[in-house]
C-alpha cells in the first residue's frame, strides 16, 4: 500500500466541495463573531472535521462498492486502490478506523472550544450531530443498511454537507440561531 494509492482513494477532487458548506456557514456568521481569533481556531477545526468525514465517506465508499462488486465492470474511469488492487480489504478498513478517529477527535475539540466543554447540552447535541455524521459518511454504501444504493445518498448529502454544515458552522460560530440572524443560513 502506497502513500500514492491511498491518496488517490481519498479522491481529492471531493475535498472542496465538502468544505463549502463550512466556508458558507463560518462567512455568514464572521461579522457577529467579535475574536477573531476564536473565529479563525474553530473555521479551522471544522475544516478538519469535516474533511476527515469526507475521507472517512470516500474510504466507506470504495470498500463498499468493493465488497459488492459495484465497480467491478467500470473499466472507462480510474481505478481506485480497491479496485486496482492495490489495497486490501483490511487496509482499507485500517484507513477507515484512522478516520473515524480523527474525526472524532477534530469534531470532539471543535464542539469543546467553541463551548468550553463537553457537558453542556448544546455541545452534546453537537458530539450527537458528529456520531451521525460518521454513521452516515460511514453507510452510504457500506453494511447491510446502506443508504446509497436505494436512491437516498443525495438526501444524505443534502443533510451532512448541506444543512449540518452550513447551519451548524454558523451556530458554532455566533452562537445564535434567532431568527433576525438565522434566515440567511437556512437559504
Amino acid at each position: 500500500m502506497h502513500l500514492k494509492t491511498i491518496i488517490r482513494s481519498f479522491r481529492l477532487r471531493t475535498l472542496p466541495l465538502s468544505m463549502s458548506g463550512i466556508v458558507l456557514g463560518s462567512g455568514m456568521s464572521y461579522s457577529l463573531v467579535e475574536d477573531k481569533k476564536y473565529f479563525f481556531i474553530v473555521f479551522c477545526l471544522a475544516i478538519l472535521t469535516t474533511l476527515c468525514l469526507q475521507i472517512l465517506s470516500n474510504l466507506s465508499n470504495e470498500l463498499g462498492d468493493a465488497l459488492k462488486g459495484t465497480d467491478a465492470d467500470q473499466h472507462a474511469r480510474a481505478a481506485y486502490g480497491m479496485q486496482a488492487g492495490e489495497i486490501t480489504a483490511n487496509q482499507m478498513k485500517m484507513l477507515i478506523g484512522i478516520f473515524v478517529a480523527l474525526s472524532i477527535i477534530f469534531g470532539s475539540a471543535l464542539v469543546w472550544y467553541s463551548f468550553s466543554t463537553l457537558a453542556d447540552w448544546r455541545a452534546l447535541l453537537f458530539l450527537c450531530f458528529g456520531l451521525l455524521a460518521i454513521l452516515g459518511a460511514m453507510t452510504y454504501t457500506l453494511g447491510k443498511h446502506n443508504y446509497g444504493y436505494r436512491g437516498l445518498g443525495d438526501l444524505g448529502v443534502f443533510l451532512f454537507f448541506g444543512l449540518l454544515s452550513v447551519m451548524g458552522s454558523f451556530y458554532l460560530q455566533a452562537k445564535t440561531m434567532t431568527v433576525r440572524w438565522s434566515w440567511p443560513p437556512w437559504l
